[in-house]
């Protein structure tokens, strides 16, 4: 790998919008974890996975936002610190996203739904949290983690440039499991896709006949099958901070570009809020849910209206029928 260029300066708005970027998809990750933890019946396998996907996302959120506020200049003890909790979360993120394809795979394509789901969501665990636990701890232990000058990151840090086998730590932390995503989310839900398209198509003569309750269970499996709009957006997000690695070994100072820094920052950071735009705001459901929500808060808010005065009998009989009405209501929640 050649010696590396001269570290890329961050301008102020660079960092507002990638800091924004952070912002809003902490936010987003942080709604997905609400609605999760709001309504039980929402709470499929499948968004299971996708709650997991949201806690790494909203981690990778936190600490990259750190990392572009202090804007480090030189290595430092939060330098490693920022830079082990980084590569944990986005690396678990990665593995999280594939454990969704393979997840839909599996139940769609070879119905697999039911049987040992269980140990399936344990392997999940143990893969997706271990093998990045395992990779950042080593590389802190070795000293791998620390000041990158930006040049494939966008102010926060990474792998230490002074390491002489950078490139090789570069891909271990994050990159080869990038790459590995972008080959197996596509064939992943090209085969998914294929299968549902053969299904449609054997059963298209028979659909006038299907009952109700196949239609409603179609109706309920339409949130999960969204879910396969993850690659997309993990492709068009990701793609930059790629484009960016590979100028960097090449040496090519065509990764200083303010364009593809921006595009970059807004990349690594905004998976969370581009999942919660996809899973929440265009989910029918949720947003209904969602929306009733803020309408009961913003009615509970304000204060009822005052009656109008009326005569003193009046008043006390209309007082003891409201606290003969109450008594039965108020029972029940306690």
């Amino acid at each position: 790998m050649p010696l590396p260029v001269p570290p890329t300066v961050l301008v102020p708005s660079e960092r507002a919008v990638v800091l924004l970027s952070c912002v809003l998809s902490a936010l987003g990750s942080g709604l997905l974890v609400a609605t999760h933890a709001l309504w039980p019946d929402l709470r499929s396998r499948a968004r299971r996975l996708l709650l997991f996907l949201s806690l790494a996302d909203l981690l990778s959120a936190a600490s990259y936002f750190y990392g572009v506020l202090q804007d480090f200049s030189g290595p430092s003890w939060d330098c490693v610190l920022q830079g082990a909790l980084s590569t944990f979360a986005n690396t678990s993120s990665f593995f999280w996203t594939v454990a969704i394809a393979l997840y839909l795979y599996l139940s769609i394509v070879r119905a697999a739904h039911c049987r040992g789901s269980g140990r399936l969501l344990w392997a999940f665990h143990i893969i997706s949290w271990g093998v990045p636990l395992v990779i950042t701890v080593v590389a802190v232990l070795l000293k791998k983690i620390g000041y990158d000058a930006s040049d494939v990151s966008v102010g926060w840090c990474w792998i230490d440039l002074e390491a002489e086998d950078r490139a090789l730590w570069m891909l271990l932390t994050g990159k080869l499991w990038e790459i590995l995503a972008y080959i197996t989310l596509p064939v992943i839900y090209i085969l998914i896709r294929k299968h549902i398209n053969r299904a449609h198509e054997a059963l298209s003569e028979y659909r006038p006949i299907l009952s109700d309750a196949h239609q409603r269970q179609h109706g309920m499996s339409v949130a999960d099958k969204k879910l396969i709009l993850i690659p997309l957006i993990f492709i068009c997000l990701r793609v930059w901070s790629t484009v960016r690695f590979i100028l960097t070994l090449c040496g090519s100072p065509a990764m200083h570009m303010p364009v593809l820094v921006v595009l970059h920052g807004i990349g690594n950071t905004f998976q969370g809020g581009a999942n919660c735009i996809m899973f929440v705001f265009c989910t029918q459901t949720v947003r209904t849910r969602l929306l009733s929500v803020c309408c009961c808060c913003c009615f509970s808010s304000q204060p009822p209206p005052e009656s109008p005065a009326s005569p003193p009998q009046t008043q006390a009989k209309t007082g003891d029928s409201h606290e003969s009405r109450r008594t039965p209501v108020e029972l029940p929640s306690t």
